[in-house]
């Protein structure tokens, strides 16, 4: 057996949504940004677990009963947080994998190559790497200290259960991506910005990368960029790994546009990636929204921002018809037998995130 981060499209427990509250920065549009989380938390619930972390949950389960979720399928943890964006403050959580590949299938049974059940028990590391605030950016000391709160309460819902702390190293879930076979991608423009993990290079930085999260090689994109973004070029706005060894990326063919350089960049530096088994990537291209502003600030919208789930995926729209019709027929091709559920944005992006910012799943 050895330990890998599962692919976002492996069989899920549940996602984590921690909830926007007046103590955050969502208090100017609060009842707007509730609305959208509680649209997420239905189609959530819907397929799986949902985990509900608040410092108020009496208030939020009224919420999520008078906004006709199913309460039945949510896990509430009460504690301080600072603000909603599970997938940076939440448990990277890698998982134990046969040696020939076996894994769980949707109902946490392990069975080999012809589908026959297997005993082996599979243990689950939960990873509490430190959580600064995008670099010191914002305020984080109680977001960074969420998951060692939750964890006790975890162990009642997914079993073999191991807590690995590793605050001394800066590392945001959205920052990474797994195909779920050792290797991760990842961005430069992130892992070596200010206030994270310096005085590291590039190259100790790999290596601890490999080490922690199990990975047998990184892959790096040294373009791309986001008017607006806040994490550095996070990949999960830039760039993400689908089934099949295909990358969904965002590009932009208006050569006016600020960001046109940075992603055309992206673009040729996909193209040259291979498989392990040296072969090109399949490569789907994702439409750029057109501008959002907000007070004259360009905000970063991005599809590439989608939440895979058991059976399902999120998919950010804008209110934008043709272009978010084409991001959803796009995303369809790498998840044909999933279901596309489109939740509006636009309360999201108005704090330079979306939906799969918000969220951070549990593997079974």
């Amino acid at each position: 057996m050895k330990t890998l981060l599962p692919a976002e499209w492996e069989p899920q427990w549940g996602v984590q949504l921690t909830w926007p509250h007046e103590g955050t920065d969502w208090k100017p549009y609060l009842k707007e940004i509730t609305d959208t989380y509680l649209e997420m938390a239905r189609a959530i619930t819907q397929y799986e677990m949902l985990l509900v972390v608040a410092p108020d949950i009496s208030l939020v389960r009224q919420q999520l009963i008078d906004g006709n979720v199913d309460i039945s399928r949510v896990v509430f943890h009460q504690c301080p947080t600072n603000d909603t964006w599970a997938r940076d403050h939440g448990f990277i959580t890698l998982k134990m994998r046969d040696e020939r590949g076996e894994m769980r299938d949707e109902k946490g049974e392990m069975r080999d190559e012809r589908g026959e059940m297997r005993d082996e028990r599979e243990e689950m590391v939960m990873l509490d790497f430190c959580f600064n605030g995008w670099g010191k950016k914002f305020k984080a000391e109680k977001d960074n200290a969420i998951n060692k709160s939750l964890f006790p309460s975890l162990i009642s819902h997914l079993s073999s259960l191991i807590y690995e702390s590793c605050l001394d190293f800066v590392l945001e879930g959205g920052s990474i991506e797994s195909d779920g076979k050792g290797t991760i991608f990842t961005t430069s423009s992130c892992l070596l910005a200010p206030n994270r993990n310096q005085p590291l290079t590039r190259e100790q930085i790999e290596e601890e990368l490999k080490r922690r999260l199990h990975a047998e090689r990184i892959v790096w994109i040294d373009h791309g960029h986001l008017t607006g973004d806040d994490t550095d070029g996070h990949i999960d706005t830039l760039a993400r790994i689908a089934p099949n060894d295909t990358l969904i990326y965002i590009g932009c063919d208006d050569e006016g546009d600020e960001q046109f350089v940075e992603l055309k960049a992206m673009e040729d530096q996909l193209a040259t990636f291979r498989t392990r088994q040296g072969k090109p990537y399949r490569l789907l291209r994702l439409p750029l929204p057109d501008p959002i502003y907000d007070d004259g600030e360009r905000l970063p919208a991005t599809y590439a921002n989608y939440l895979i789930i058991n059976g399902a995926v999120l998919v950010p729209t804008y209110g934008q018809a043709d272009k978010d019709a084409e991001a959803i027929r796009i995303i369809q091709q790498a998840f044909p037998d999933r279901k596309m559920i489109p939740i509006d944005s636009r309360t999201i992006i108005r704090q330079h995130g979306s939906i799969h910012c918000c969220t951070m799943q549990f593997p079974l």
